[in-house]
C-alpha cells in the first residue's frame, strides 16, 4: 500500500492509526458482529460510541457544562440558516466578512431578517483580518458572526473581537481542535468534520444552553431547531452514525497525543517550515499578512500562471495531492490539518526546493 500526501482543504486527511482501527472493525465492532455502519443508533452499543465521543471532547476542550453538544447534519453551510433562524429576537446579525464562507453565511442570514457586514477584507482578496479592536457593533444586534480560520484565504482570528456584549457565533470548521480554545467566549461554536475531525456529513455545534430557546422563528421547521436536538441528545431522527464513530476515534487519538496544547505546538512546527521557506524564497511566496496567517491553510503562488500549473502537474506525480489553490485565488494551497505528518511538510518543502532549483536553471 502507498499512501500519499493529501494536502485537501476538506474531506481531508485523517489519522493513519484512526483510519486502520476502523479498518479492524469494519466487518466486526467490539464483538457485535456488525459494523457501526449496520448498527441501530438506538443500540446500547451505539449509544456508547456516542456518549464517549462526547465526553472525550468535552475532556479535549474543557467545555463548561452550560454548553451542549450536538452532533448534526447538513454540514457547516446548514448552520448559515440556523444561526439566524434559533439566534434572532431583533431580527439582526452583524457578520465580520474575512471570505467566502461568512460572505454566504451573511447573505443567508437576509433571508430571515437583517444582516450588517461590520468589517471586510474583501478589499484585498481576504488577505488580512481587518481590525475588530473597536467595531460598529449594532445596537439591536443579536449576535457577531465570524469565520475564525478561513479555508480558502488562509487566514486567522488571533484574538477575538469585541462584540460589546453580543453572543459571538463562530465557524470553526477549519482549525476545530488545532489548538486550545476557551468555549465560554463564544455562545456558538460550529464545526464541519470533514477538514479536522473525521468524515464528510458530521457538523459539530458547541451551544451555549441558554441560546437553545423555545421562541425561535416560527417557520422554523423541527429538524432545524436546536432544541430539538439538544432534547434528543442529538438522536432526534438518525444521526450520521459512522462520522461520529469516526470522530470519536479521533478525539481519543488527539488524547492520546497530549491533547490540544500539544497539537497547537506540533501545528506551529509544521506551519513554521512552510512559512519560513515562502519567506525566503525567490520563486514561491505566500498571499497572506504574515500577522494574519493560518497554521492549517497556507496559500502560496510563483506570480506565473503557467509555473504554477506546472507545479501542480509536478507534485502530484511525486506523491503530494490536492495542492492546487482555490479558483478565487489560484496558485497553490496546502492544508496541513492535524493529521498531516510532520514529515509530509517537509518532504513538500523539500520538493518545493527542488522545482525552485530546477526551473530558476532552466530559466537561466
Amino acid at each position: 500500500m502507498s499512501r500519499v500526501y493529501n494536502f485537501s482543504a476538506g474531506p481531508a486527511v485523517l489519522p493513519e492509526e484512526v483510519l486502520k482501527e476502523a479498518a479492524e472493525e469494519m466487518l466486526d465492532y467490539k464483538g457485535t458482529g456488525m459494523s457501526v455502519m449496520e448498527m441501530s443508533h438506538r443500540s446500547k452499543a451505539y449509544e456508547t460510541i456516542i456518549n464517549e465521543a462526547e465526553a472525550d471532547l468535552r475532556d479535549l476542550l474543557a467545555i463548561p457544562d452550560n454548553y451542549k453538544v450536538l452532533f448534526l447534519q447538513g454540514g457547516a453551510s446548514q448552520q448559515f440558516a440556523m444561526v439566524p433562524m434559533n439566534l434572532f429576537k431583533n431580527g439582526v446579525g452583524d457578520y465580520i466578512i474575512t471570505g467566502q464562507w461568512a460572505k454566504k453565511a451573511y447573505q443567508e442570514a437576509k433571508l430571515y431578517g437583517t444582516s450588517n457586514a461590520i468589517a471586510s477584507s474583501a478589499d484585498k482578496t481576504f488577505s488580512y483580518i481587518p481590525d475588530i479592536s473597536d467595531l460598529p457593533v449594532s445596537d439591536d444586534a443579536d449576535y457577531v458572526y465570524i469565520c475564525e480560520n478561513n479555508t480558502i484565504y488562509g487566514t486567522k482570528y488571533k484574538t477575538l473581537p469585541d462584540t460589546k456584549g453580543k453572543i459571538l457565533v463562530a465557524d470553526l470548521s477549519s482549525c476545530f481542535l488545532s489548538e486550545p480554545v476557551d468555549v465560554s467566549k463564544y455562545g456558538i461554536i460550529f464545526a464541519g468534520a470533514q477538514k479536522n475531525v473525521g468524515p464528510a456529513g458530521v457538523v459539530i455545534v458547541i451551544i451555549r444552553e441558554d441560546l437553545i430557546r423555545e421562541d425561535v422563528l416560527k417557520e422554523t421547521p423541527t429538524m432545524l431547531r436546536y432544541k430539538t436536538h439538544a432534547d434528543a441528545k442529538s438522536l432526534y431522527n438518525t444521526p450520521p452514525a459512522y462520522g461520529i464513530y469516526v470522530c470519536g476515534k479521533v478525539f481519543k487519538w488527539l488524547k492520546n497525543l497530549g491533547g490540544l496544547e500539544a497539537m497547537k505546538k506540533l501545528n506551529e512546527k509544521k506551519a513554521g517550515i512552510l512559512y519560513d521557506f515562502l519567506d525566503q524564497s525567490k520563486m514561491f511566496h505566500g498571499t497572506v499578512e504574515k500577522k494574519d496567517r493560518s497554521l492549517m491553510n497556507v496559500p502560496f503562488v510563483t506570480g506565473d500562471e503557467e509555473l504554477d500549473a506546472l507545479f501542480v502537474k509536478e507534485s502530484k506525480a511525486a506523491g503530494f495531492e490536492n495542492l492546487k489553490g482555490h479558483r478565487t485565488v489560484g496558485g497553490m494551497r496546502a492544508s496541513i490539518y492535524n493529521a498531516m505528518p510532520y514529515e509530509g511538510v517537509e518532504k513538500l518543502v523539500s520538493f518545493m526546493k527542488d522545482f525552485e532549483e530546477k526551473h530558476t536553471r532552466q530559466a537561466d
